[in-house]
């Protein structure tokens, strides 16, 4: 191969590169990403799934992870406490490491309790409000003829 030719083979390749975009990526088959109307979709079961999933990682967490309490005698005082005490009470460091090891366990346990009921709540706190707001737009937004405005006659007045 001469030398002119490779350059422009080199060249030629340099351009095809140069006018075409690659994207990584399909659009979705549902009409999404770009091409479709733009509109949130969030699904009553979809948010209910979530929210029950929160709940019952809560209610294993609460029930499951307290190891403060775990293995309470009558006094209400957890193994793990008691263990830490009478480490300490032989002046092991140990037992202070073991007290301040639950603290901060129970600290993050707490929360993420937390964090699974805010998301619990807030969920059935949405799928009501946005229910209680499909209502009232339903009854509002009355044609002419007593019949409902569709979504695509609402998005023209839009443009």
């Amino acid at each position: 191969m001469a030398w002119d030719e490779w350059e422009k083979l080199k060249a030629q390749a340099a351009e095809r590169q140069a006018t075409h975009m690659r994207l990584n990526q399909l659009a979705p088959a549902d009409g999404g990403g770009g091409g479709g109307s733009g509109d949130l979709v969030a699904h009553q079961d979809d948010l209910g799934a979530v929210g029950h999933e929160a709940y019952i990682l809560w209610d294993k967490l609460h029930n499951e992870a307290d190891i403060g309490r775990a293995g309470a005698g009558k006094d209400g005082v957890g193994s793990t406490a008691q263990a830490a005490a009478a480490l300490k009470a032989h002046a092991f460091a140990t037992g202070s490491a073991l007290d301040k090891t639950v603290e901060t366990w129970m600290s993050q346990v707490k929360s993420v309790l937390q964090a699974c009921a805010h998301i619990s709540n807030h969920l059935d706190y949405s799928k009501k409000r946005h229910a209680e707001d499909d209502a009232e737009i339903a009854t509002v937004l009355r044609g002419s003829d007593g019949a409902a405005v569709s979504v695509s006659k609402l998005n023209e007045y839009f443009k």
